[in-house]
């Protein structure tokens, strides 16, 4: 099996992330949030709260062994110790189907003992989400405000009140109807908007075809991508600053929705008129943010955008990568629904990711030649 099948295999098996359901709800209560886009959404509190590139690392790796095991929701009574090995067990076959795999078990690993900062502050943002999640609906449920309630004085969040005791204030202070003051209100507002984004969904469907892909789990499975890519980037590429990147580039379709890449034909993608309506969008979401930290975050996004500097032009072969392989292992995905030829897939598509990832596009090619020849 060559290094890029492997690769591919493992990433197509994390897709099956998006299919874990968890015991939280969107904040708008329309539906029970997914551990992928849970994970993109921890990963974006680490970005906003200040975290390494490893402990963001940590987090898009670290739900990824419900793909096996499930959600084990922390108001309920489990066998630690049962629930400890599978985990292990999930973890040894899922990073076993790579190459490299031995140290991205050794990431989840430090992740899963906390003993080290990285993991620590990972493991911080894994458990004050939950808790924002449900504090910052409209309207939220009193089950799960009971939970969180426990959760923050014997929970697993109690720790907080000695580890981050701001973050913990400003819980208790929307818990009581009072303004959360300073930085933090920015970036709670910030993070709340976020939520939004797990309901624009996409041309692409799951792996398996069941349904349509949102945007925030898209986000995370990119930044999984250039994770487990990252050999596979040209020179002068920061890894670090892609999956950044990766995290943050849908944000905007929160007010603008996502335009399908083969929608009208070619045309409608990336027009004066939706890149006039991005710019809007992000002046507005990304200025929820305390003003240095705004622009730092838009500037990071505009960087995207732009696609011209060695991070952006992996980042962004990457985001066309990722829907080729869906397609490829749904039975054609979107490539049905808008009539798409192999030599328009070329032209959209593949000169893109080309740009970036050769050895990506080399891969996919082949893989999409026998799809559109059969």
């Amino acid at each position: 099996m060559s290094d890029l099948t492997a690769r591919f295999n493992f990433l197509n098996e994390a897709d099956r992330l998006k299919s874990v359901e968890r015991a939280n709800v969107l904040m708008d209560l329309s539906r029970a949030e997914n551990s992928a886009e849970h994970s993109w959404h921890v990963a974006l509190f680490a970005m906003a709260f200040g975290a390494s590139d490893r402990a963001i690392a940590m987090i898009l790796l670290h739900d990824l062994v419900e793909v096996d095991c499930g959600d084990h929701p922390i108001h309920l009574a489990h066998d630690i110790a049962a629930v400890e090995a599978a985990e292990l067990a999930a973890a040894q076959r899922l990073f076993g189907i790579l190459p490299d795999g031995a140290d991205l078990l050794a990431l989840w690993q430090e992740f899963e003992a906390a003993d080290t900062p990285d993991a620590r502050f990972a493991k911080r943002m894994d458990h004050i989400q939950p808790l924002f999640q449900v504090l910052h609906a409209p309207e939220p449920l009193a089950d799960h405000l009971a939970i969180v309630a426990d959760n923050m004085t014997t929970g697993r969040a109690a720790r907080m009140w000695q580890e981050w005791p701001e973050a913990m204030q400003a819980a208790q202070a929307i818990r009581e109807g009072r303004p959360v003051e300073g930085d933090l209100s920015g970036q709670l507002a910030f993070l709340a908007e976020a939520d939004r984004l797990k309901s624009v969904y996409r041309a692409s469907t799951l792996c398996d075809a069941s349904r349509r892909e949102n945007s925030a789990e898209h986000s995370w499975h990119l930044a999984l991508y250039a994770l487990v890519m990252a050999g596979h980037a040209g020179e002068g590429v920061d890894i670090g600053r892609v999956i950044r990147m990766l995290i943050l580039h849908d944000l905007v379709e929160i007010d603008t929705g996502d335009v399908p890449i083969h929608a009208q034909n070619g045309a409608a993608h990336h027009g004066a008129a939706q890149m006039a309506a991005e710019d809007a969008a992000a002046d507005r979401i990304f200025d929820l943010l305390p003003p240095a930290q705004g622009a730092e975050f838009r500037a990071l996004w505009t960087e995207f955008e732009a696609n011209e500097t060695p991070d952006a032009v992996f980042a962004k072969s990457l985001d066309r990568a990722q829907p080729v392989m869906q397609n490829i292992a749904s039975g054609g995905g979107s490539w049905v629904e808008y009539n798409v030829t192999y030599e328009q897939l070329v032209e959209r598509v593949g000169l893109r990711i080309e740009r970036g990832a050769p050895s990506l596009w080399h891969w996919l090619n082949e893989s999409s030649r026998v799809y559109f020849a059969g």
